[in-house]
């Protein structure tokens, strides 16, 4: 992508379907990396940012006073004790503050065109995925670097005939295909979806036969499979229009191509420009991998 914009964060996070993913807010944590790294979840209904706005009585020119009075605390205190997390501290202060003045307007996507609203099936005001596609491609536009969307309510396991997977699994698929097909081709219709990587994925792979607790239902849930999972990827320097690997014909094992999630890893950080095999950090005494100590580039979808 083109020039980061220092007013937002590198990395936001949208959650949709009512809850956060299983894996809480660690899914998108910074792991080893300080936590300056880390995503910084907005909500799509009310303050996109929670504690955002300055506290009644104060204007901006007192708020950028009391926050450079902190921050001058917070340096003595980091170079006295040299903990990072102190850095940590003083940038998400300073990015908070720019925030402010920017993020209400980019959250408002009521300024979009009608078509391009049913396009995606956004509705200004509403927490939807759809809103969180359309929001996504404003904060690409933006400068923003890495935007994640999280989407809860997959999990078809059948334990009650709610979780039927053939009109639940049905329902979620519309909510999903028609923002994400309208958020590829708006990139592309502006230009973006060169340099923009879009990466697809669940948790895992399901089995291709009925999970064995669901006494009753023929046709409920679906186990967790870790043998063969589907993904697809678009944009950011890869073939288009291409299918890499295959399953026998139960999409039980995989039979061509088989792909490790390091090289996925290794791969989206090549598209990024970054050589995995040299980028490295320093984590309790070693020298840390984001691919740990295999994986590699995914040479034939490039």
């Amino acid at each position: 992508m083109g020039s980061e914009n220092r007013d937002l964060p590198g990395f936001i996070v949208f959650v949709s379907g009512g809850a956060l993913p299983s894996s809480g807010k660690a899914g998108w944590g910074s792991g080893f990396l300080p936590s300056v790294y880390q995503g910084v979840q907005c909500r799509t209904g009310g303050d996109p940012v929670l504690y955002l706005s300055d506290p009644e009585g104060m204007d901006r020119a007192l708020r950028r006073l009391s926050l450079d009075v902190i921050n001058d605390l917070n340096r003595i205190q980091g170079a006295e004790l040299g903990n990072p997390e102190t850095a940590t501290r003083i940038a998400q202060y300073e990015m908070a503050f720019r925030m402010q003045t920017v993020v209400p307007e980019l959250m408002d996507i009521s300024n979009e065109p009608q078509h391009l609203l049913e396009d995606y099936g956004a509705q200004p005001g509403a927490a939807s995925f759809a809103n969180n596609c359309l929001l996504a491609r404003r904060l690409v536009e933006k400068g923003v670097r890495f935007v994640q969307l999280s989407d809860w309510g997959w999990d078809f396991h059948g334990t009650q005939a709610k979780e039927d997977i053939r009109e639940n699994l049905v329902e979620r698929c519309k909510l999903m295909d028609r923002p994400v097909a309208a958020l590829i081709r708006d990139l592309k219709q502006r230009g973006l979806l060169d340099e923009t990587l879009v990466v697809w994925m669940g948790e895992f792979g399901r089995t291709p036969f009925r999970e064995g607790r669901t006494a009753g239902g023929a046709h409920l849930g679906r186990d967790h499979h870790p043998l063969s999972n589907t993904m697809f990827m678009a944009g950011g320097g890869l073939k288009p229009g291409m299918t890499y690997g295959a399953t026998d014909e139960l999409g039980f094992n995989v039979t061509e191509n088989p792909v490790h999630v390091h090289d996925v890893q290794a791969t989206i950080l090549h598209l990024l420009g970054l050589d995995h095999l040299r980028l490295t950090y320093r984590f309790q005494g070693r020298d840390y991998r984001l691919t740990d100590v295999f994986g590699k580039v995914i040479e034939g979808i490039l």
